[in-house]
This record gives structure tokens, sequence and C-alpha cells, in this order.
């Protein structure tokens, strides 16, 4: 395990220290996380998993899952068996040059519905554009990075990136592609309650496609985590569902407004947004991400066809009218929720 990466990592039960001990790493109070494939597990295994995907990754660290699965295709959310094996069959076969075949199916379940035809037949990987300035070194967290292409985005940015996700096959398909990309980023199968990091570690916290699946309760939760692990004046940015959008209006009247439960979007309101965001990390602003939909990405629209892309042409020229009408903000599908860490001297 790259030494860096273990001078940033803590017990995340305790925050305290923590040391190599063999395959497992150990706190004072004997707390221990089993090292898999060189990927830290600091999964806690007596707290209420908000994925099952997560319980299955536990299952490997203890072994439960048997040595036939080297690249634990069991982990991986949102996929039917049939594509399970799909994966499966094309890793086994080392077809070499070509998109990572767990990214192949990823692409579905991580970037959203618009993607969904583009299972098993990506032939460039979808990296988007990350929002923010150019940096030089600044360390940046990607929490629930999946198969890492927020990390890929923050990276050829300048950002040392650091991306945490439960999916413990999804966490190695993020570091093949980093490394196949040449690019200095590093990976935590870890859950996003309990970070498993020293406090004012990170000049960025970011998640996208995330906190929206969590309950509010458990989303503040997060929240008050990452303000622990941002350094002072550190910036969070948070891609969260409006309630008010218009696309996200029809959904839930089609819904017929059910309840969220399990991984179901929960929407919030922005005053709510600023409200939270600003009382558990500091002064917050909300810009748009995008209309009609969530999680479309201006950057992948030749991946699309011809019918797609005029929705992602006017969602990215709508958003850039937003920057002058700050009104259209209110109507947006898709929010960030950018944060200013401002601790009490």
């Amino acid at each position: 395990m790259d030494s860096r990466l273990l001078e940033r990592l803590v017990c995340p039960r305790d925050q305290r220290r923590l040391d190599l001990d063999g395959n497992h790493l150990c706190c004072p109070d004997n707390h221990r996380y089993p090292v898999v494939a060189g990927i830290p597990i600091m999964l806690l295994q007596d707290a209420p998993q908000t994925l099952r995907l997560a319980k299955m990754t536990l299952m490997a660290a203890s072994g439960s899952l048997g040595a036939d699965d080297p690249y634990y295709v069991e982990t991986l959310g949102g996929l039917t068996g049939e594509q399970r094996q799909e994966i499966r069959a094309r890793l086994h076969a080392g077809t070499g040059a070509g998109v990572d075949p767990v990214v192949q199916y990823l692409v579905g379940p991580t970037c959203g519905r618009l993607y969904r035809h583009l299972m098993g037949k990506l032939e460039v990987y979808p990296i988007p554009e990350l929002r923010l300035p150019n940096a030089s070194g600044s360390v940046f967290l990607d929490i629930g990075c999946s198969w890492g292409r927020w990390c890929v985005a923050a990276a050829r940015k300048g950002y040392l990136p650091i991306g945490i996700d439960p999916s413990l096959g999804a966490v190695l398909a993020a570091r093949r592609l980093a490394d196949e990309l040449g690019l200095p980023a590093q990976f935590v199968v870890a859950d996003a309650r309990f970070l498993p990091f020293r406090a004012s570690t990170f000049d960025v916290v970011f998640s996208y496609s995330v906190l929206q699946h969590f309950s509010k309760l458990e989303a503040k939760l997060v929240l008050a985590d990452e303000a622990r692990v941002l350094k002072q004046r550190g910036t969070s940015l948070v891609q969260m569902p409006n309630r008010f959008g218009l696309w996200n209006i029809l959904n839930r009247v089609l819904s017929g407004f059910k309840e969220a439960r399990s991984f179901d979007v929960r929407y919030w309101a922005p005053g709510e947004l600023k409200e939270v965001f600003t009382r558990l990390i500091g002064e917050t602003t909300l810009s748009v991400d995008g209309y009609f939909g969530l999680g479309v990405q201006a950057s992948d629209a030749r991946l699309f066809p011809l019918h797609f892309r005029g929705i992602v042409a006017l969602s990215d020229f709508l958003r850039k009218l937003s920057q002058r009408r700050r009104w259209m903000c209110s109507i947006a599908d898709s929010l960030y929720v950018t944060s200013t860490l401002r601790r009490a001297s």
C-alpha cells in the first residue's frame, strides 16, 4: 500500500492512527480492517449498510465469496446476473486493448438512463468535465467514485484524487483505469458516513449522484464528516436533485409521489440545500448542473444517438443561460452545491 495513503487514513470508528499488520490495518484499540488486492476495506461490520453491494464486499473481504471471483464481480451494483456473467467472460478472455469490461457495464448504473444503451458497447471512456479550476497537487476526495470517472477528470486538472466506494469490484476497476491512463489516483473501500481519513486532509471533497440516494438524515451525517476531513477554506462540490426541477416533478407525478426507499432518489428543495450545507459546512451557493434528468454530461454528447444529442445540447445551453438568469436555477433538475469550509478560530 502507498505510504502516502496510509498517512491519510485513520480508523473510521475513532479516528485513531492505523498501522499495517500483515494484510490488515489496525488501530491502537485493535479495530482491524483487511487489505484485499492492495485495497483497504474500511467498512464497519456492525453498521447498517446502505447498499447490498457493501455487504457483498464485506463477504469478499472475509473470504466467504470464494476464490473463483478475482475481480469481485458479485460486489458490483445495479447489474443483472446475466450482465455479471458477461463481465466475467470478457475479463477472463483478456481482450487486451479497449474499455475495461467492468466499466462497460457500470456505465449504465453510474451515469444514468441515457447511458443504458451503451452498456457492453463502449468504445471510449466517458470522462466528464470537472467544473473546478485547475490545480497543482491539491488533494481531492471523490465520495462514491465507482469506476473512477471523476477521479480521472480531477487528475487531468492537476488534483491528487482519492476515491472511495463500498464496491470492491468497482474500486478495482477504477484502479485499473487510473493505471492504464498513468494517473496518480488512489482508492479505498469505505462508507461515506464514516470517512476513514484524518481531519483537515482534503482541499476538495466532491460527490456526484451519490448523496441523492441517501436518506436526508444519513446525507447530513455524510456532510458533517465531510466538514471534518476538509481543510480550512476547502471546497465541497456536491451534485443534488432539485425537488422543483421540471423533469423531476414529472417523474414524481408518474410515480404517484411515492415515498423514497432503499436506493431511490430523494429530492431536495433549493432553500433546504442551502440551509443544510451552510450549517454543516459553510457558505454555500447553488448552480445548475443540468436539465431533463440527472447525470447527463455534455462532454459525452458524441456517444449518444442524434435524438439524445439534442437533449444534451439543450440542457447545456440552458445551463449556460442560467449563469446570467439566476432564476433558472430554481427549475433545473440537477444542481451543484458549492460550499466553503469556515471553521471557528
